[in-house]
């Protein structure tokens, strides 16, 4: 999944970034409101992470405007600010709110659970004919038996089942696996495509993540 961290707490900015990218997510990161507006306006992300305190913009002007838009991504308030009023007004605007300090076990369970919501997942299960993906263990199985995929394989593979049934284009699966500072090869999607069909579904590559010309890739049931 592919994160916007807006947090102007350059050491925490970096200690998050840290965290959540050895957890497999992709992060942008921003240091102030207005920016956050520019990065928002231009790229689809899974979650923002939104501090309150910001300069330019503070957090509850940013959430205001990207709901203004029409942006219905997820927002995770995380802030130093606990009052109850604060937290109220917050949560007029995003989908969930946590104070600082906090435990980044419950920061990660949090936006597991915010992505689940998104895309209406109601367990960390995704399955489709003989394979099941588990969120919570990053783990995939056919047939009952580990498959084991690169972490570039299992995101590209968890994002087209959290998209289950829809048409994926390659623009999208690179915006959302990678993050800016991404500079690769233009077929490097492709390959690891057909590296993930080959694993998954060796007798029939095409069975599970189908291709539609010109378009990107579908996983349907």
């Amino acid at each position: 999944m592919r994160i916007l961290l807006i947090e102007d707490e350059i050491d925490l900015s970096n200690i998050i970034v840290k965290y959540l990218k050895k957890h497999g997510m992709s992060v942008d990161c921003v240091y102030d409101g207005k920016e956050a507006l520019d990065y928002l306006k231009y790229t689809a992300y899974d979650i923002v992470i939104l501090d309150i305190m910001l300069p330019e913009l503070n957090g509850y002007e940013v959430a205001t405007k990207v709901r203004e838009w029409g942006n219905d991504v997820p927002i995770l308030m995380l802030t130093a600010k606990s009052d109850i009023d604060d937290i109220v007004m917050g949560l007029e605007n995003a989908d969930d709110y946590l104070t600082k300090p906090f435990d980044f076990k419950e920061l990660l369970a949090r936006i597991k659970a915010l992505i689940r919501r998104k895309y209406g997942n109601v367990s960390n299960v995704i399955s489709v004919k003989n394979l099941v993906l588990n969120l919570g263990e990053k783990s995939v199985k056919v047939n009952n038996k580990e498959v084991e995929l690169t972490a570039k394989e299992y995101e590209i593979l968890e994002y087209l089942l959290q998209n289950k049934g829809k048409i994926v284009s390659r623009d999208k699966i690179r915006d959302h696996v990678w993050d800016y500072s991404y500079e690769g090869e233009s077929n490097l999607i492709d390959v690891l495509v057909k590296n993930i069909r080959r694993k998954i579904s060796p007798e029939d590559p095409h069975s599970i993540i189908q291709t539609k010309r010109g378009l990107g890739y579908v996983i349907k049931d």
